[in-house]
């Protein structure tokens, strides 16, 4: 008979967490949240597999991967399959699922925005109204159902003002109306299409400042704080290119440009409007904009932006995407905040996006991408060329045709790399 091995054996490794991802498209994808959970926790995808977009992001997905189907469920249905996950944590990267994500929240204990906090930040009407009933800030805002409400609204607003819907994302269907019969043809454009939300906000044009950073540079900002417990904590302050007609973002850069003194004031703003709206949990990106009265909210969002983690990710190191889905567990450690170039970030590190033009043009001239490519900063040119395509600028900043990655050793350098970019794309659209 063998002797009986009475060696010490060691434990079994502990099994992943799980963590819940109402899926949809917005600002991650599938294999990138995938990415970041490795040896963090384990990747439940709740997702509608009857929305195309989101279908064909999950499907290119590793068989592994579980993925629930959630097309046709109520929301009680939906909670009821979520709950028997055991899961620890819930999230979600999409402003539309963001009250999916809060019933799922509610049903299994888990932290997340409470459905109040959920409403004023998918509603940009109740938003608006939520953040000057707490004194942060009074913007006019009127809901438009129908054309008979196109003049009283206007009469508040005064022009120019902005039209778009009232629960929406990426500048889709937005846009300045300088004009009554502007506003009314626009609104008539938007609203011919079934699938197009049914109820729009004009809002007050909020004027820029250009003189804040200046010309080349875009007149506004992004703050990304993580929030745990009602404690905010910055993340960091994201620079922006000038808008696209109408309302496109253009590119995004990390450490933002600002005078002395401003990243200050606009995360103090900032963390007035979070404490406003009722935030306590998850990651936020808020828009901040220049103006000849200081900075003004544009508009606060329940989620991580989309392309800021890449960004702070190569300036400085700190990747928001797995911060997010560390916060979502209760795992979480508040980085050092990046808010200008400095020792804590070496590089500034950018996303250009290739946004067509507004006037219909198709692209000309396949070497685009090897053109970009040879552009001093460029590290990478994600694009896909198709020589019937069209621009539609109603799409906002899904319509674009790739993404130009880079860094740049300072400020100075970055605009050097987006000057040579500009011009192989006005050759390119030529």
């Amino acid at each position: 008979m063998e002797p009986s091995d009475t060696r010490p054996q060691s434990p079994a490794a502990a099994p992943l967490p799980v963590l819940l991802v109402v899926y949809g498209r917005g600002s991650a994808t599938p294999r990138g949240i995938l990415g970041a959970a490795r040896r963090l926790c384990t990747v439940v995808f709740l997702g509608d597999l009857g929305d195309p977009k989101a279908a064909a992001d999950l499907a290119g997905l590793p068989k592994s991967a579980t993925v629930v189907d959630t097309a046709g469920l109520t929301e009680e249905q939906l909670v009821e399959r979520a709950a028997g996950f055991g899961a620890s944590g819930v999230i979600t990267f999409s402003d539309h699922l963001l009250r999916s994500a809060a019933a799922v929240a509610e049903r299994c204990g888990l932290p997340f925005h409470d459905r109040a906090t959920v409403e004023v930040l998918v509603d940009k009407f109740q938003q608006r109204a939520a953040l000057a009933a707490a004194g942060v800030q009074s913007t006019v805002c009127r809901t438009v159902r129908s054309a008979a409400d196109l003049a009283p609204a206007l009469a508040a607003t005064g022009l120019p003002a902005v039209l778009k819907p009232r629960s929406g994302a990426g500048s889709v269907d937005t846009c300045l109306v300088r004009s009554s019969d502007e506003l009314a043809d626009r609104y008539a454009e938007f609203t011919t299409d079934a699938t197009t939300p049914a109820v729009f906000v004009l809002e007050e044009y909020l004027v820029s400042d250009p003189t804040v950073v200046g010309e080349f540079w875009g007149d506004y900002v992004s703050i990304e704080s993580a929030v745990k417990d009602g404690e905010i904590h910055t993340v960091a302050v994201t620079g922006k290119l000038p808008l696209a007609h109408p309302f496109r973002e253009t590119g995004y850069f990390t450490p933002a440009l600002l005078p002395d003194g401003l990243a200050e004031q606009v995360v103090a703003l900032e963390r007035s409007a979070l404490r406003a709206l009722g935030i306590r949990e998850g990651v936020t990106h808020t828009e901040i904009k220049f103006t000849p009265d200081g900075p003004r909210l544009i508009e606060v969002n329940g989620r991580l932006g989309g392309h800021v983690s890449d960004v702070l990710k190569r300036s400085a190191g700190t990747d928001l995407l797995l911060l997010a889905l560390r916060l979502a567990l209760g795992d979480f450690t508040p980085p050092a905040p990046v808010l200008a170039l400095g020792a804590a970030c070496p590089a500034v590190a950018f996303q250009y996006f290739l946004s067509p033009p507004a006037d219909g043009l198709a692209p000309g001239g396949g070497e685009l991408i090897d053109d970009l490519q040879a552009v001093p900063g460029v590290d990478l040119v994600d694009a896909r060329i198709d020589p019937t395509w069209r621009a539609d600028w109603r799409a906002g900043t899904e319509w674009l045709i790739g993404t130009v990655y880079g860094s740049a050793a300072g400020h100075a350098e970055l605009r050097t790399t987006v000057e040579g970019i500009h011009r192989r794309m006005d050759t390119f659209w030529s």
